[in-house]
């Protein structure tokens, strides 16, 4: 006997998504991404060796400057939301309050250390 009026749970109409689900998401993602982009770094500057126009190239245009920003915004993502988590395993942080402050403090800091790390690499402080 099915009762084809309720709905599956959790529904999409009657769930909120959190902070921590989002972040937990993208926390993965990004993870993913790193492990990509430690692979292109690693070709880069293994054919850059043989070559050093390429990383001329891929560091001069539009393209490499926003595949190099990026790459520095997915690193320290994973950087302070894996600092987030350490608190988590230590025990701190579980308040629901706690949780959605660290998490919107975790995303202004990611782009913060990107946009520090990106201004460093390029020797402007």
């Amino acid at each position: 006997m099915e009762n084809k009026d309720k709905p599956l749970s959790p529904h999409l109409q009657v769930y909120r998504w959190h902070i921590s689900s989002l972040l937990s998401i993208a926390h993965r993602i990004v993870g993913v991404i790193n492990f990509i982009g430690f692979i292109f770094i690693s070709s880069v500057l293994l054919f850059s060796s043989f070559n050093s126009q390429i990383f001329q190239i891929i560091s001069q245009s539009f393209f490499g400057k926003f595949l190099i920003i990026s790459l520095c915004w997915s690193f320290s993502f994973q950087i302070v939301n894996e600092i987030r988590h350490l608190a988590w395993d230590i025990g701190y942080g579980f308040d629901l309050k706690v949780s959605q402050i660290t998490g919107i403090i975790s995303i202004i800091a990611s782009f913060v250390l990107a946009i520090l790390l990106y201004l460093l690499g390029r020797n402007i402080i």
